[in-house]
């Protein structure tokens, strides 16, 4: 292997040692990567904190069992939004000290945590790879060792070659597969790449050295275990071209790019037979991507037909993007087929919000402008969807899409933002148990989807024999009550209950019946700023066949209870102000004057012929029972939700759609409270300043399944 060698024997030696407590190992990290904002504690031993990329940042140990997880930011009031740990699966919440807060895990798992809703590009994110002790290095004459350090240079292994990255290790520049074939990169190190790329075009799509974390060219039968790719320009991160069996195992992928385009986590352009497996995917930009070529954005590259892609299967994998889709098969004009691409038994952690020419969403397919060719055998199974935007976008204009599956895709505890579409020469889609929450989508307008031009209807499967299904009593309680939770009844089945509040059900974990007393009213992602906390309770069904099956429901233990407002006689409506001005952010309403006013059904407003205004909606609600309410606002400019004088929600900041999509992106956030049967003040605040379109505000609670807030629920004097 030239230049591996020599860039070995040119080791700068870290003066740091390996840091070791009970139950774990950490390799060190070079001062020069080394963040300063998170300070971790693992089993009260100190580990050091990888600055990644952008505002992303991780930690690195191995465990092979339970480990105690301390995470203390810089700010002091960093985590007083809250604090969201996914998967949302492993039902984890933090307990916080000020600055600090503290997570107990089970053993070995890849974790993201954030603040509640703030995973796009300029987030500040934590990631914890928590994993299995690798494998020591194999003996062997063609194994080349990269010792714990920084190495610059790139990896250029030849046929036949083994290179183990130690813990520790640390190369800054690419691992380049070309033209060989049987290589191994095994161990626990860390490619860290940051290209000259321009930061504001792309170029990342080129096929050559020295331009992605891992390229592969015409490679074949390559296995790559336990590495991680740091990718801090705007580059493709894993661009595999004409390559075939390519395995890969615990892979984790970081990439940060503050201009938030064109940082895909791994492209197939021709090939396949790939299995990818334990993976971790953060990008800006899809995910995953598969297309037959991609040579720029001239015509003539565009229209040139591609290879085919085959049997790619992705496993066991959590994905994160803070842009586009989480699946990407397909682009405008090009020509290529695909056989056989499964996602499956993964988590999507965040999915891209907004649109690029067609919405972004678990998987886009975007066969425009003439593209064409044969593409069957997609299937979905068994996913979980955490913060996401929309299920699919199918469109292809020419022969043809045909036996796109998804099959239980749970949606745990966040509504759709945006619809899905079905459009052109598509056929045989089918949606087998897709579930959001605890209900399941059995027609087209449950998705909700719209199918066009020629598409044919998608199948709904019949009911599935498993069903994971629950209620809850009493519906309305407050902090350390006890609540039993019922199961629907499954013969020979196994039930697994996840209060996400730190503690499991003292009756048992795997009754069909459980009792449980949730600690306090801060909630699952310690939000309670309301004097109530919504817990996200899951169920996991699951029988001896192997079968499974998923509910969830957000519960509010309430703490702080609001009376209803004292109205002598109200009518149905809402009263509405319009101010004319091209805000970024909803401005403070007091000092201004109104343009227009009237009253309106619901959140509904003639803005006559005004394109850049705010508008404010004031009344009541009607609350039918007492009880714990969550409203979930969703817009695209910007909105702020405020009952009894107390801000429930509040979208963020207006995030602008790419490719030439008008407006922005839809936002989304939620809060909760204590209701007392009656009429309750509302006053919702909206911005057009950018989009059309008012705001939509969803609620539930006891004997409130999620859904819009209907028109009879608003009152005004």
């Amino acid at each position: 292997m030239p230049g591996l060698r020599t860039l070995v024997a040119a080791i700068f030696l870290l003066t740091t040692v390996a840091r070791a407590a009970p139950g774990i190992q950490a390799a060190p990290v070079p001062q020069e990567m080394r963040s300063s904002f998170f300070a971790v504690l693992v089993n009260n031993q100190r580990v050091d904190v990888v600055q990644a990329a952008s505002h992303l940042e991780f930690i690195n140990f191995d465990t092979a069992g339970p480990v105690d997880i301390s995470v203390t930011a810089a700010d002091p009031g960093f985590w007083d939004r809250g604090v969201d740990i996914e998967p949302w699966r492993l039902g984890l919440r933090a307990t916080r000290n000020g600055p600090t807060i503290h997570i107990r895990l089970s053993g070995p798992a890849k974790l993201s945590i954030s603040r509640p809703g703030d995973f796009l590009n300029q987030a500040r994110m934590l990631f914890v790879f928590a994993g299995a002790p690798p494998a020591p290095a194999p003996p062997g004459s063609n194994v080349t060792i990269v010792p714990a350090g920084i190495h610059r240079g790139s990896l250029n292994p030849k046929s036949g070659d083994v290179v183990y990255l130690a813990p520790g290790a640390y190369v800054f520049g690419s691992l380049n597969l070309w033209q060989v074939h049987d290589v191994k990169v095994l161990g626990r190190g860390t490619i860290v790449y940051d290209g000259p790329q321009d930061p504001f075009a792309d170029e990342g799509w080129m096929q050559k050295p020295d331009w992605h974390c891992i390229g592969a060219y015409q490679a074949q039968n390559v296995e790559i275990d336990g590495l991680t790719c740091i990718i801090r320009s705007r580059t493709w991160s894993i661009q595999l071209k004409d390559s075939t069996g390519l395995r890969f195992r615990d892979l984790r992928v970081v990439g940060g790019n503050q201009g938030n385009a064109n940082q895909d986590g791994m492209d197939w352009l021709g090939g396949g037979d790939t299995v990818v497996n334990d993976a971790f995917f953060r990008a800006s930009d899809d995910d995953l991507a598969a297309l037959g070529n991609w040579d720029g954005y001239t015509e003539e590259a565009l229209v040139r037909p591609g290879a085919d892609v085959n049997n790619v299967l992705i496993e066991n994998s959590e994905l994160s993007t803070s842009i586009s889709n989480t699946v990407r098969l397909g682009w405008p004009q090009k020509i290529y087929n695909l056989h056989g691409f499964t996602l499956r038994d993964s988590d999507i952690l965040h999915g891209g919000i907004g649109a690029c020419g067609q919405t972004f969403a678990l998987l886009g397919f975007w066969g425009a402008k003439g593209a064409s060719g044969d593409h069957s055998g997609v299937n979905f199974e068994n996913l979980l969807l955490d913060n996401w935007y929309s299920l699919v976008q199918l469109e292809q204009e020419q022969p043809e899409l045909r036996g796109f599956t998804f099959r239980n895709i749970w949606a745990l505890d966040q509504p759709p933002l945006a619809g899905s579409t079905i459009t052109g020469d598509v056929k045989d889609v089918t949606f087998d148990n897709v579930k959001y929450g605890q209900s399941r989508a059995t027609a087209a307008g449950q998705i909700p989807l719209v199918v066009s031009q020629g598409a044919e209807p998608p199948k709904f499967a019949s009911a599935p024999q498993l069903v994971a299904q629950f209620t809850a009593d009493p519906a309305v309680f407050g902090p350390r009550q006890q609540v039993t939770f019922t199961a629907l009844a499954a013969p020979g089945a196994r039930y697994t209950w996840l209060f996400s509040d730190g503690t499991m059900a003292e009756a048992g974990t795997h009754g069909r019946v459980v009792r449980h007393r949730f600690p306090d009213a801060r909630g699952t992602e310690l939000d309670g700023r309301n004097g109530a906390g919504r817990f996200r309770v899951l169920l996991r069904v699951t029988d001896k066949a192997g079968h499974q099956d998923w509910a969830a429901q957000g519960l509010v233990a309430v703490e702080q209870w609001h009376d209803a407002a004292k109205v002598s006689e109200a009518v149905p409506g809402l009263a509405y102000k319009i101010y004319a001005g091209g805000w970024t952010d909803l401005p403070d309403f007091v000092s201004l004057a109104p343009v227009l006013s009237g009253d309106s059904p619901d959140l509904h407003a003639s803005a006559q012929g005004f394109t850049r205004y705010a508008t404010v909606w004031e009344g009541f609600i009607e609350i039918q029972a007492d009880g714990g309410y969550t409203f979930h606002l969703i817009d695209r400019d910007g909105a702020r939700l405020v009952i009894d004088g107390m801000e429930v929600a509040k979208t963020g900041a207006p995030f602008a759609q790419v490719c030439g999509s008008p407006g922005n992106a839809l936002r989304y956030d939620r809060g909760s409270l204590g209701l007392r049967a009656g009429l309750h003040a509302i006053r919702v605040e909206a911005l057009n300043t950018a989009s059309d379109g008012a705001p939509r505000l969803m609620w539930e609670g006891p004997g409130v399944s999620l859904s819009d807030v209907p028109a009879g629920a608003y009152k005004t004097r």
